[in-house]
């Protein structure tokens, strides 16, 4: 059990909001049978325990806070002071399709930016009841034992985590070639479906790095401050921090960090740019739009990387 006497009092409540959704969650899992499924878009699913869940964490956070924001993946912005310094940003089931099958990798994820720094984290893992927790600062812990990332250097000995494209519109021959260039250079890819999880493990040190495109704020918020607060380090693709936003992200220990990144920097804003074609960038342009997208799979020439380390991240 976590020492919570001892942690921030805004970290105790969203320790309290995980723990409740996972004991839904885990109660939900032994009747899959009945579980009502509706589909947000196709591969993309949401039941009925993802919004219990959800329910839960905010009424637990606003019972505390009641004048902080709420971003939530079902109700967004619905609930609590949209003007507020203090944002909840909360992904009540992180890995629904796992659970709609009875794969045993999911978790909740919940994290509290101010001002837009995330100052709090919590993931919660109802299967294995692990809890990845920190607090800016204070360093990132599972069930009380302090985390740091993996002291691994070399590409070829590293395990990297990733997820792999399901949404419509996604570009698969791009995530192929992207995967090659990665699956050579590494020792394993791993896509276990839930990347709040993955980010944790990355933390933990059970991968040495993690990347992604497509995720949302809620997806990597929690899990981005364990993994800085665990040592690690995490960017866009080309190792700049607006990783929340850009819906690409990479995260690692120091060294296998920064040659992911040389390894990934050609295939940056891959989403940003495709959605661009799609909303009609390149017929406003006179450009053929299917010729566009199909130009966009092709990665551009690598070029000089920046990578940013966090004040918080420590290289080992």
């Amino acid at each position: 059990m976590t020492q919570q006497s001892s942690l921030h009092p805004m970290l105790n409540v969203a320790i309290k909001a995980a723990r409740s959704a996972g004991a839904i969650i885990n109660r939900a899992s032994m009747d899959l049978d009945i579980l009502k499924i509706n589909t947000k878009a196709p591969n993309d699913f949401v039941t009925e325990v993802d919004q219990a869940a959800e329910n839960i964490i905010i009424e637990t956070l606003l019972g505390a806070y009641p004048d902080h924001g709420i971003l939530a993946e079902e109700s967004g912005r619905e609930h609590g002071n949209k003007t507020s310094e203090f944002v909840w940003i909360i992904d009540p089931l992180d890995g629904t399709t796992n659970f709609i099958h009875g794969l045993p990798m999911y978790c909740v994820s919940i994290a509290l930016a101010h001002r837009g720094v995330i100052q709090q984290a919590v993931v919660y893992d109802p299967t294995r009841n692990d809890l990845f927790y920190a607090t800016k600062g204070r360093g990132a812990f599972m069930n009380d034992r302090r985390l740091r990332v993996s002291k691994r250097t070399r590409m070829s000995d590293a395990l990297i985590g990733t997820g792999f494209p399901f949404r419509r519109g996604d570009n698969f021959k791009r995530y192929m070639k992207m995967f090659e260039e990665v699956m050579v250079e590494c020792a394993g890819l791993r896509r276990p479906g839930a990347a709040a999880l993955d980010l944790c493990y990355v933390a933990a040190g059970y991968y040495d790095a993690f990347f992604e495109t497509g995720l949302q704020p809620w997806d990597v918020a929690a899990g981005s401050l364990i993994i800085t607060e665990a040592g690690g380090l995490v960017g866009n693709f080309t190792g700049e921090s607006d990783y929340l936003h850009q819906r690409e992200v990479v995260a690692g220990s120091p060294k296998i960090y920064g040659q992911l990144v040389t390894i990934l920097a050609p295939y940056t804003r891959v989403i940003k740019a495709e959605e661009e074609v799609e909303a009609g960038v390149a017929a406003s342009t006179g450009q053929d739009p299917v010729a566009a997208l199909a130009a966009a799979a092709e990665p551009k020439k690598r070029a000089s990387v920046r990578i940013r380390k966090s004040d918080d991240a420590q290289a080992d």
